[in-house]
């Protein structure tokens, strides 16, 4: 059963908007994307976004592309970021856990199994970033049927039909772009035409509705919700932390205390980033 409602449900009563922060599972390797995953939750994430590697990743820009290339040199596969979040679930049972997946993979390991495999692994939803919803009927039924959410992503400035569309068949939350384009940093986000966009989806009963793609500082997350958004997404701005961290990571080895001080120097830093942008979520 899905744990987006219940998280919801606890924020709306304490005013509160969601921030979900997005981190690729195994960069820069699969031990250290754990303790990074620990970190977002330590700083306060209402839900995490995990990214699976991928070779082709359109939809993102550079700096969660080379996310995907440090993950996928580390020998990170769908089935090690599988076992990841199954370590992680039951260290947090209560957490909902949403994953990013190029839509290749179901594609390939066939639709049933693929979903199957993401509920037994403790995944609340999955979004399928390159599957438009016209083409979505098939992935949605074969993630309802293993009780699994199925997201789709809202453009920006689409039509009404798109969004009625996106409003029908999203479960667990809609994830509604901010701005054409990619993922990244280097692209500001935009609220421009959100708050029609926000009251089409919510006419057609819509799931909550999150902004991402260029949410990196804390007044974007305050725009968002300002501007009708029931909370926040942001992944560049996560993954420069680890990015910038990698090399003395790679650098210390597989253990001792070089490793460690390296480690929590970069947990430290996610968790400050983490509190400070779940802390926007209260400035109403």
């Amino acid at each position: 059963m899905s744990r987006y409602p219940a998280m919801f449900a606890a924020l709306k009563e304490r005013g509160e908007g969601a921030f979900v922060p997005f981190v690729m599972v195994g960069d820069p390797d699969p031990d250290t994307s754990e303790a990074v995953i620990e970190a977002l939750i330590a700083g306060g994430a209402d839900a995490l976004e995990l990214g699976v590697p991928f070779t082709d990743p359109v939809a993102d820009g550079p700096t969660i592309q080379k996310a995907h290339v440090r993950a996928l040199a580390a020998g990170v596969g769908f089935q090690d970021c599988l076992e990841v979040v199954q370590r992680v679930r039951r260290r947090h049972p209560w957490l909902p856990i949403g994953m990013l997946i190029y839509g290749n993979v179901p594609f390939a390991m066939g639709l049933e199994r693929f979903y199957s495999e993401c509920a037994q692994a403790g995944i609340d939803s999955v979004l399928l970033p390159d599957v438009p919803i016209r083409e979505s009927a098939a992935f949605s039924r074969a993630a309802e049927e293993a009780g699994v959410d199925a997201v789709y992503i809202a453009p920006p400035s689409a039509a009404a039909e798109t969004l009625d569309a996106v409003a029908a068949a999203s479960r667990g939350y809609v994830y509604a772009v901010s701005r054409v384009g990619v993922t990244g940093t280097e692209w500001a986000s935009s609220t421009v035409g959100l708050a029609e966009s926000v009251e089409r989806l919510r006419a057609d009963a819509a799931a909550p509705v999150m902004l991402g793609f260029g949410i990196s500082r804390p007044e974007q997350v305050a725009e968002a919700i300002a501007a009708g958004a029931d909370g926040a997404i942001s992944g560049s701005a996560t993954v420069q932390i680890v990015e910038s961290h990698a090399p003395a990571i790679a650098a210390a080895g597989l253990g001792g205390a070089a490793r460690k001080e390296v480690i929590e120097a970069m947990s430290a830093e996610l968790r400050g980033f983490v509190a400070a942008m779940k802390a926007a979520t209260r400035a109403r």
